[in-house]
């Protein structure tokens, strides 16, 4: 099960970087430079306000489905039909009830329109990660990972030919951004539920409503919990765009420091994606996991801590370097972002595991409090600090709310206390900020300070022993 995971995480971590990553620093910079920073401001916010509702598409079916299939291969074909009529269902209940909101807190039909397209992106995002799910609980791990790029891959095509090729459109605008979007989820759907089509076997879509019933009754817990961090995840914007008077300008800013964070938040979540069922059928069969948490700690934490501190250590050298417009105030933001990195790598494998195991009371409860912690520190720090005070909150929130869940699987699982570990891992993390503040100051060139430094840091943690060659060599050699 090791070997599994290594070797597919290997292939998600390429294609994402490669792909996603490009679109995100490539694209998306390109299209925030071309439109402003206003523009692009507002349309962040309004796409963080379609994906506070976005449990309405799913209440928790695709989280639900994948340890559900992982656990029992053969209800693939038994509810697969019968789910994606449900799915369509909550897509006209989400765009009506979305919509409505829009027009209650005086939206214009311009940005009416804007908010339509993203939440009709909303449910082909969503549909395809419950057609992943089922790709996911099948173990078929290498077609999930091609999957999982499909839709950066058409918009790095026709996003590029909007912004670059002399056939395009002299006038680029957010809309023609987000009509390449959906353009793009179109056909990642299309592709996807055909695969998914030939696993399941079913001949037509039929509706079953004791089923339905049934499966919503299922996934309520975890619809709970994904609106509830949602909402603590997404909040900040909104409540930026809303609270100032220059609110889309500051959503620009923030987005512009989010961005970074959003990509290798990305990785963090497909991470997440292959060891949900993995700790399910672990679980299912009671093998022990506490080996599989401390690889996927070593895997994930030991670069999260790499890669926070050399965004913050070279911030304004990284901002500057993609931006036009509020350098200095992105930078400010972007410094303190990246801390979060860290934090929700810790909850995508603690989180994760609770989730498996079924804690999901206790997860609720625990973003519940994320979320009364999170709009209290933004009510108190946006007026005084703006974009900077989110970051705070966001920071803040992130962190409490991942200690929460390691103590949680720390009282469930009754895991032995590694002390050694743990205390290389925090002086780990203090050598980290010595060598790319040395790597700053020796070095004239930031871009080869950044990388000397990334280097060393990771040699370092091989010479702690966070990640050891030998214990990776001896995975995917026995498995």
């Amino acid at each position: 099960m090791q070997k599994k995971f290594v070797t597919n995480l290997a292939l998600l971590l390429f294609l994402n970087l490669l792909i996603k990553g490009f679109y995100i620093l490539v694209i998306e910079v390109g299209v925030q430079n071309r439109v402003g920073t206003e523009s692009f401001g507002t349309y962040f916010a309004l796409l963080n306000f379609s994906f506070l509702l976005n449990i309405l598409l799913d209440v928790g079916i695709t989280n639900f489905n994948n340890k559900n299939i992982a656990q029992n291969n053969h209800l693939l074909s038994k509810h697969f039909s019968s789910i994606v009529v449900l799915k369509l269902l909550l897509a006209c209940a989400y765009l009506f009830i979305s919509l409505g909101i829009g027009l209650v807190i005086g939206y214009d039909m311009r940005l009416m329109k804007l908010f339509l397209y993203l939440g009709l992106n909303q449910f082909l995002i969503s549909f395809v990660l419950y057609l992943r799910s089922n790709l996911a609980g099948l173990h078929l791990f290498k077609t999930d990972s091609a999957m999982s790029v499909l839709d950066r891959g058409f918009m790095i095509l026709f996003c590029g030919f909007l912004l670059w090729s002399s056939w395009a459109p002299a006038h680029f605008d957010v809309m023609l951004f987000v009509y390449a979007q959906t353009a793009s989820y179109v056909v990642q759907a299309l592709i996807v539920f055909f695969i998914v089509l030939r696993k399941a076997e079913f001949l037509r879509l039929k509706w079953d409503y004791p089923f339905a019933l049934m499966i919503l009754k299922k996934s309520f817990p975890f619809a709970v919990l994904v609106l509830l961090m949602t909402f603590y995840n997404r909040i900040d914007t909104v409540m930026l765009e809303r609270m100032l008077p220059d609110g889309a300008q500051q959503c620009g800013v923030y987005a512009s420091a989010y961005r970074i964070l959003d990509a290798t938040n990305m990785v963090a979540f497909l991470f997440a994606g292959l060891l949900l069922p993995m700790f399910a059928k672990m679980l299912k069969l009671q093998q022990p996991v506490e080996d599989m948490v401390k690889l996927a700690t070593s895997l994930l934490i030991v670069p999260a801590i790499i890669i926070a501190v050399g965004s913050f250590t070279f911030r304004t050298e990284i901002m500057d370097k993609l931006y036009h417009d509020h350098v200095i105030e992105s930078a400010a933001v972007f410094g303190k972002l990246m801390f979060c990195f860290v934090a929700i790598s810790t909850t995508y494998i603690f989180g994760t595991l609770l989730t498996a195991n079924g804690n999901l009371k206790e997860m609720n409860i625990m973003a519940c409090s994320g979320i009364i912690i999170n709009i209290l520190l933004n009510v108190l720090l946006i007026p005084k600090f703006k974009a900077t005070g989110s970051a705070y909150a966001s920071l803040t929130t992130q962190f409490l709310t991942a200690m929460a869940q390691v103590f949680m699987v720390q009282y469930i699982f009754r895991f032995r206390m590694n002390l050694r570990f743990l205390i290389a891992l925090l002086i780990f993390g203090g050598l980290v900020f010595v060598i790319f503040s040395y790597s700053q100051q020796l070095l004239p060139n930031w871009i080869m300070a950044l990388g000397t430094g990334t280097a060393v840091a990771f040699a370092t943690a091989f010479a702690f022993r966070l990640i050891s060659i030998k214990g990776l060599v001896n995975i995917m050699k026995f498995g």
